[in-house]
């Protein structure tokens, strides 16, 4: 028995209130180490004499990575209070685990053994806004989404698609543009829209900001996009804006103001200066994003920058109703700062959603005191390298999958931020060489997982383009240009996933087969009264793929062509087509 593989803590995802009347425990082990795993758990104040009156409980494995076992088991204390330890057994031994470390025996003689989870607090219980869970995003770079008024185009604008993209062009995309297209997204599903900055800057990209509190003129005005949020909002569309508060533009007018003062500039304080005079070349000698001088950092611990970006979120919520802020460069900001802002937005408008742009795990900023939700990169990287580069089998894939799936408490999972693409990376069209059958396994994977799903605008009509500026190509709207069967079967799945919750955030999620010969990978999403097999064949060959499922005289639906069938033996199997994939609806 590996002693040392042993991992548990009380917090986190290894122990948190799933809801105000149950706690979710983990523990990990070396894999195919232990046999099996009881948790010892009670009540601390329930004794019999001097003996704690504690039960076991079985508890399974949840999933299981290249090293560990995670073993998972859902407790609901009728007190709301918990002191908890494990029974670990293989052939050879038995050992109990505590907070103390390691007994032969369950020492029941004193709770101060155990590990303790005091108590399940409201709030305390992470609470994300419902509507998040079921919302199907698009993302929008609203300098490419469409033109639709010319008299705002900046000096220099080219014509829509005339010319490839580069850093500094501009073809004139606004807010009417996206008022004049809202038909198109509610006839493909959307019920949500991420934009990225629409604050007056200097760049197409609008992440240098001038002004936080005021439009680009080259979008429109405060009115228009009053009347685009509006437009969304009948539609059944959320609108969420980019925050971009770790970093301003060099034309601020604070930091003009340090260029302009030096030391004497009142302002000098809202960044992190290292010396004077200020100097941008070889690097600046200022903090700044990835070294970039026209993104100097600003310092969000000085109480007059924290006020001014409060005011900036306060406003565009009180102003404009919006619904979801999306957070840039979040986690290079102080955890003090996103705590105020949370309470500061929560109080404006309790279900705002909360979002964290953070590449890599972000449980610090998911503890129910900051974030509602991050960007999911982990989750994008691992599908593009299974489906679309053919870097990873179905195993490490399976692995890495289920890793991530148990990365954050379950909760959190149904409103993580899941993607393929944005404006930061290549589009998947061309990550996937061009294969469309890969990009549409893609699609069927991310429509098909827990999270909030986003598209990334121009993927639904098979859009091309490398790393930036490539991917910010204008959107195109020539039919004849569009892949329209590509847009056809985007919408079929959004369909899908609204129609059958199980295709969504309903129900529990199992990982059971994987197979690096032939590349497949099958999953069941399941309740009470259905389950949901998906299976993907990623695989230039025709398989037959086994159903291991006893499935005999159920009935069976295949969601993708609504044929309806009986299986009437335990053995099945489907038989899948070079990169495709199947639904499969059965009642439990």
């Amino acid at each position: 028995m590996f002693l040392e593989a042993i991992y548990h803590r009380p917090q986190d995802q290894y122990a948190y209130s799933y809801d105000e009347n149950t706690i979710h425990i983990q523990l990990r082990t070396k894999k195919q180490d232990i046999e099996t795993v009881e948790i010892i758990y009670g009540d601390p104040y329930d004794w019999n004499h001097s003996t704690w009156n504690a039960v076991t409980n079985k508890m399974n494995i949840a999933y299981s990575d290249q090293f560990f076992d995670y073993w998972f088991i859902a407790i609901h204390p009728p007190f709301k209070r918990l002191r908890y330890g494990f029974l670990l057994s293989n052939e050879s031994k038995s050992c109990v685990y505590t907070e103390k470390g390691f007994f032969e025996q369950p020492p029941l003689d004193d709770t101060a053994y155990y590990f303790c989870f005091p108590f399940i607090n409201s709030i305390d219980v992470y609470k994300p806004p419902k509507w998040v869970e079921n919302t199907i995003w698009y993302q929008i770079f609203p300098e490419r989404f469409a033109n639709g008024d010319p008299t705002l185009n900046p000096k220099g604008t080219v014509e829509w698609e005339q010319q490839e993209p580069t850093p500094t062009i501009y073809y004139g995309g606004d807010f009417k543009g996206v008022i004049d297209h809202i038909d198109y997204l509610v006839n493909l599903g959307i019920t949500g829209i991420y934009f990225t900055p629409i604050f007056k800057a200097f760049s197409n990209h609008k992440y240098d900001t001038i002004d936080y509190m005021e439009i680009d003129p080259q979008f429109g005005t405060k009115e228009t996009f009053k009347q685009l949020v509006e437009e969304c909002h009948k539609q059944g569309i959320k609108v969420m804006l980019d925050a971009v508060f770790n970093h301003s533009g060099y034309y601020f007018a604070p930091f003009q103001d340090v260029l302009k003062n030096g030391e004497k500039s009142i302002y000098k304080n809202w960044f992190h200066i290292h010396d004077f005079p200020i100097q941008t070349k070889p690097i600046p000698n200022y903090d700044s994003f990835a070294f970039e001088a026209s993104m100097p950092k600003l310092n969000t611990e000085n109480p007059e920058v924290k006020e001014y970006l409060l005011n900036v979120g306060r406003y565009w919520i009180k102003e404009f109703n919006i619904d979801g802020w999306r957070l840039d460069v979040a986690n290079e900001v102080d955890h003090h700062f996103w705590r105020e802002f949370r309470k500061e937005m929560k109080k404006i408008k309790p279900d705002i959603y909360i979002l964290g742009e953070i590449w890599h795990d972000a449980m610090p900023w998911l503890r129910g005191d900051q974030f509602d939700s991050v960007m999911n990169y982990p989750y994008t990287d691992n599908a593009l390298r299974f489906f679309a580069k053919n870097e990873i089998g179905a195993i490490e894939f399976i692995e890495t999958l289920q890793k991530y799936l148990h990365m954050y408490p379950r909760n959190i999972n149904h409103i993580l931020f899941n993607l393929l693409g944005s404006h930061d990376t290549p589009r998947i069209m061309n990550i996937a060489n061009f294969n469309k059958e890969k990009v549409k396994l893609l699609f069927a994977f991310l429509l098909s997982t827990p999270g909030t799903p986003c598209i990334y605008y121009g993927d639904e009509i098979g859009m091309t383009g490398e790393q930036d500026p490539g991917c910010r190509k204008c959107m195109v709207w020539d039919e004849d240009r569009q892949d329209l069967e590509m847009l056809e079967f985007t919408k079929k799945l959004i369909q899908l996933r609204k129609q059958y919750p199980l295709l969504g955030n309903d129900g529990e999620f199992i990982l059971f087969d994987a197979n690096n010969t032939s590349n497949h990978v099958s999953y069941i999403k399941r309740n009470e009264q259905e389950q949901l097999l998906v299976v993907f064949n990623n695989n230039d060959t025709m398989q037959d793929i086994p159903i291991p499922l006893n499935l005999k005289d159920k009935t069976i639906i295949d969601l993708c062509n609504e044929k309806e069938f009986a299986a009437h033996t335990n053995k099945i199997s489907v038989q899948l087509a070079p990169y495709s994939f199947t639904f499969l609806l059965c009642k439990a």
